[in-house]
């Protein structure tokens, strides 16, 4: 049974976050936070207490935009601790899910929080801390990607993905009408769409073939043109994606 910590500064949401998680039966106890400085005071008494002490504590639920110390500082401090809690962000911004991988946040879920989004949360951190087995999972539609808009989970279809950026863990996916961050890697993508025409141009990008409309050389350097953007060809895979070029033509 994980023992959890919720940090919002904003009482409606951390008291809608504590219903959420008391109701989820791997949470064996959740207790609130108003601010980040009271949450670190509660976090430095769950380590001197140690991880089967009577003050632990497995995993934090931490909001970021707070006054004060926010919560992306919170996490960085926690970062310098020897065994420090497992950290999910709850937040109303997507913007800061890169730095959220950055300081290996377990997940990153979207306000309004939907119960079944934070039950995937618990999940990944009963996993990591061991209390929970895995679950197999049915395969993925392998013509749709699910992505979070907003507390919404929408469905891409793989055809109308031009070209994905590597964003760490995460992986940007572009496509005509916009992009979408997803936390997959790169090279897990490109491992799994390699039949349907995508290829590794560089190693912060993958590009549908179908999608580019030039090919660049210029001075030494190869580019290709996907839509009105130019993306940088490395010379490791410029033979392969000029051979695949020619031989869709």
């Amino acid at each position: 049974m994980l023992r959890a910590l919720a940090v919002d500064d904003e009482r409606p949401s951390l008291e809608e976050l504590l219903y959420l998680l008391h109701a989820d039966p791997r949470i064996g106890s959740a207790e609130g936070a108003g601010d980040a400085t009271e949450a670190l005071r509660r976090i430095n008494r769950a380590l001197e207490s140690g991880p089967g002490g009577p003050e632990a504590i497995d995993v934090v639920f931490l909001d970021i935009q707070m006054p004060g110390l926010d919560g992306l500082d919170l996490a960085r401090l926690l970062t310098g601790f020897a065994r420090p809690p497992l950290v999910v962000f709850v937040t109303a911004h997507e913007d800061f899910a890169v730095q959220a991988f950055d300081l290996k946040a377990v997940d990153y879920v979207l306000k309004p929080v939907r119960k079944e989004r934070l039950a995937e949360a618990v999940r990944r951190a009963a996993e990591l801390r061991g209390t929970a087995p895995r679950i197999p999972v049915s395969e993925p539609d392998p013509d749709h990607i699910p992505v979070e808009l907003g507390g919404v989970t929408r469905f891409v279809a793989v055809d109308d993905i031009t070209h994905v950026e590597a964003q760490g863990d995460y992986a940007r996916l572009h496509t005509d009408k916009g992009s979408h961050l997803v936390r997959i890697p790169l090279s897990t993508l490109e491992e799994r769409w390699r039949s349907r025409g995508f290829v590794r141009i560089h190693r912060r990008h993958l590009v549908a073939l179908r999608h580019i409309g030039e090919l660049r050389l210029d001075a030494g350097t190869v580019s290709v043109l996907v839509g009105s953007e130019e993306l940088q060809v490395s010379r490791r895979h410029t033979r392969e994606l000029r051979d695949l070029l020619m031989r869709r033509a």
